[in-house]
């Protein structure tokens, strides 16, 4: 019987959420401690996770949080599993501070302490545990010395708060290098925002956009059950928090919980700290965005039935990591974005014809900058229908209504180029009533909420150009100039024409 029962644990602490359940505690905030069971930010971390190691055979994962929500408790705890029962597993812990380094050992201790299994060990320090049968180990450190980890080969590395890490750079060619490049290992770096133009900001742009082996995990603030706050007297919602309110589907004491969070943060630090979706933690950026994350958010949102002519929007890559986007979009609807690297213009103008061929657009618009004039070109060289259904759009030339005439007669100055004035068109396009809809996906919001904007001394608007976002971290904006570019211009649905009758022919032949 005892036998039996040891083999039905064993198999039980293969699946980690039962492992944690069954042998890991943690503390509660009223100061004792209670079983490890995953909260719903920790348990969509660890799913996430998981599917990627069976797709990939190993873990490469960033992390974007809210305050909080326990996530370096589950990566501890994960990593604690590895390292505690498995031979040769070397864990390395690289926090941003001395404190946040400690009270992370801390949460491993506390794990090792109350293990009703745990191995015996041959060191046990403020900084490392050394698992003596198993000839495995489980080390912290701070993010202050830049060779910190350079001279180790692990397989299990966690990177605590990134965007807080002094000498970033070296610490990703150092200690996250020192990860064997092999199935089975794992490197998760999670943190809270911190601007733009920094180490986790560049890896989290790639991630979301589909670039290098990271894949991109986002946690939003109110996945955390404890972050409601009771109802004071009176309490009513203003009509931006009651539109919020019902954008992310909260109740009250969740809305009563941000206002007052609002009040001792601010709103822009609010959006960092205690993001609603990924874009919005990196907007405290002291840049305006063009496109409210709202307006993109309820697009997001929406569900309409896609009436009208076929357009789609097709944006070349300029640079090495620049993505080719597509997009189609039909009325209210815009949909099937796909975004490719690396193409060629003979590739991509393939690509294209392929999508003219098999779906038969109204139009199709190409920005033509870069290598988007060879592909404009080689499809217009294969004749009809291309020649007809493609066009070329030149981001920087005169717009198409250099001055706006407005509802009263009063006449105000345009924007200053057609790509400002495509944005503008796509903003105006969120702002319909009765809505509209967008792709779901993160990477399409961050492309929309990314450039600022500005007006010259004529006071035409101009949007933030690629190179100016480049300068200050901020990736191209690909997949939204190419919804942009399916406002270029006026498309209409051609009608089918009426089959003309054949004449009536009589008996002898002759027209009747």
């Amino acid at each position: 019987m005892a036998l039996l029962e040891e083999r039905q644990r064993r198999e039980r602490d293969e699946d980690f959420q039962v492992y944690a359940a069954e042998n890991l505690r943690i503390r509660t905030k009223a100061g004792g401690t209670a079983p490890f069971v995953l909260n719903a930010a920790q348990l969509h971390v660890h799913r996430r996770l998981e599917d990627q190691k069976r797709r990939t055979g190993k873990v490469r994962a960033l992390v974007l949080k809210a305050r909080q929500e326990g996530i370096s408790t589950y990566v501890e705890g994960r990593y604690y599993w590895q390292a505690s029962r498995r031979r040769g597993v070397r864990v390395f812990i690289l926090a941003h501070e001395q404190p946040a380094s400690d009270n992370l050992f801390a949460i491993v201790n506390r794990f090792h302490d109350n293990n009703p299994h745990a191995p015996r060990t041959r060191a046990a320090n403020a900084k490392e545990l050394d698992f003596a049968d198993l000839d495995s180990s489980y080390r912290v450190a701070t993010a202050g010395t830049k060779a910190v980890g350079r001279s180790d080969t692990l397989q299990f590395f966690h990177g605590s708060e990134v965007a807080f890490w002094p000498n970033a750079d070296d610490h990703m060619a150092g200690s996250v290098q020192a990860v064997a490049d092999s199935p089975g290992t794992e490197i998760i770096l999670e943190s809270t925002a911190r601007g733009v133009g920094n180490l986790f900001h560049a890896k989290w742009q790639e991630a979301e956009a589909g670039t290098g082996e990271y894949e991109a995990i986002f946690i939003p603030w109110h996945w955390q059950q404890e972050y409601r706050k009771a109802l004071p007297a009176g309490f009513t919602l203003t009509d931006e928090e009651a539109e919020y309110k019902a954008l992310y589907q909260l109740d009250d004491e969740q809305m009563a919980w941000r206002r007052a969070k609002i009040a001792d943060l601010g709103e822009a630090v609010f959006k960092q700290e205690y993001p609603a979706v990924a874009a919005e933690a990196f907007q405290n950026t002291g840049t305006d965005s063009f496109i409210p994350s709202d307006l993109v958010v309820a697009a997001r949102k929406g569900s309409h039935e896609g009436i009208g002519p076929l357009v789609i929007g097709a944006d070349p890559a300029r640079f090495g990591d620049d993505r080719f986007s597509v997009i189609r979009r039909k009325g209210r609807k815009a949909f099937n974005l796909e975004s490719r690297l690396k193409l060629d213009s003979v590739t991509a103008a393939n690509w294209l014809k392929q999508i003219i061929d098999t779906e038969k657009p109204e139009r199709m618009f190409i920005d033509a900058g870069g290598i988007g004039g060879a592909v404009i070109d080689m499809l217009n060289s294969w004749g009809k229908p291309y020649v007809d259904v493609v066009k070329g759009v030149n981001f920087g030339g005169e717009p198409m209504e250099p001055v706006i005439i407005l509802p009263d007669g009063t006449k105000r100055p345009g924007p200053k180029n057609r790509r400002a004035e495509m944005w503008s068109r796509s903003r105006d396009w969120l702002k319909t009533v009765g809505g509209v809809q967008i792709p779901d996906t993160d990477s399409l919001q961050a492309d929309g909420c990314a450039p600022g904007y500005s007006y010259d001394l004529n006071q035409r608007l101009m949007l933030e150009s690629k190179d100016q976002m480049r300068a200050r971290g901020i990736r191209s904006p690909d997949e939204w100039d190419a919804l942009a570019l399916t406002f270029a211009e006026p498309v209409y649905e051609k009608k089918p024409k009426k089959p003309v009758p054949a004449p009536y022919l009589g008996a002898d032949g002759w027209m009747a």
